[in-house]
């Protein structure tokens, strides 16, 4: 059935409340915590071959099998928890994604280790103008030269399952590129979030 003419434009069509709350509440807006912005690129690893929606209605149980996916308390897993985790059915099941997670858990610890932190090496990639915004999900890319890049630093610190693709979706994903649909109801929001978060 098509849409009423005054129904509002979303950048994709679904009646499923879950992800009309994930479009307007959360999608392409700004993420700076450490453990979201680590649930967001493990999330999206977790994603590969898979429907969005899946995962998004697994993340309650993700949360849980990843202690919040705090970096500090993944990072201690071990065999056991990989074996406790292929036992998990509310998760996704993959051992590779599992063990990426808590790669990506430690590399994040190594950063702070170091004195950096996700946040800051996740944003250091935002393109310096925004690109023009898309007038439809065909418009959008699958990767860009910026995510690219960002995947290559991911993996060179150690990070697992972020290849251009995945990293481009985690830039749509946590703000840092707004790719609403010209026409979207939250795309004017979300940029004003998006330019607030990274400060004059």
């Amino acid at each position: 059935m098509a849409p009423a003419a005054d129904a509002p434009i979303r950048c994709w069509p679904t009646s499923d409340a879950l992800y009309i709350a994930y479009h307007d509440d959360e999608w392409g807006r700004p993420v700076r915590d450490e453990h979201r912005l680590l649930e967001r690129l493990c999330l999206e690893g977790f994603q590969s071959g898979l429907s969005w929606i899946t995962i998004l209605r697994k993340r309650e149980s993700f949360r849980a099998a990843f202690v919040g996916f705090h970096p500090e308390q993944v990072a201690r897993f071990g065999d056991a928890d990989v074996q406790r985790l292929l036992g998990d059915a509310a998760i996704v099941r993959n051992r590779a994604k599992i063990e990426a997670t808590i790669a990506n858990a430690r590399a994040t610890v190594a950063l702070h280790d170091a004195g950096e932190t996700l946040d800051a090496l996740l944003w250091s990639f935002a393109p310096d103008a925004p690109p023009p915004a898309p007038r439809s999900l065909r418009e959008m890319p699958a990767a860009t030269p910026e995510s690219e890049a960002l995947a290559r630093e991911l993996k060179r610190r150690g990070f697992r399952f972020v290849g251009a693709t995945t990293a481009y979706a985690l830039m749509q994903a946590t703000g840092i590129v707004n790719d609403h649909v010209e026409e979207c109801i939250v795309r004017a929001a979300v940029e004003a979030d998006r330019v607030a978060s990274r400060g004059p």
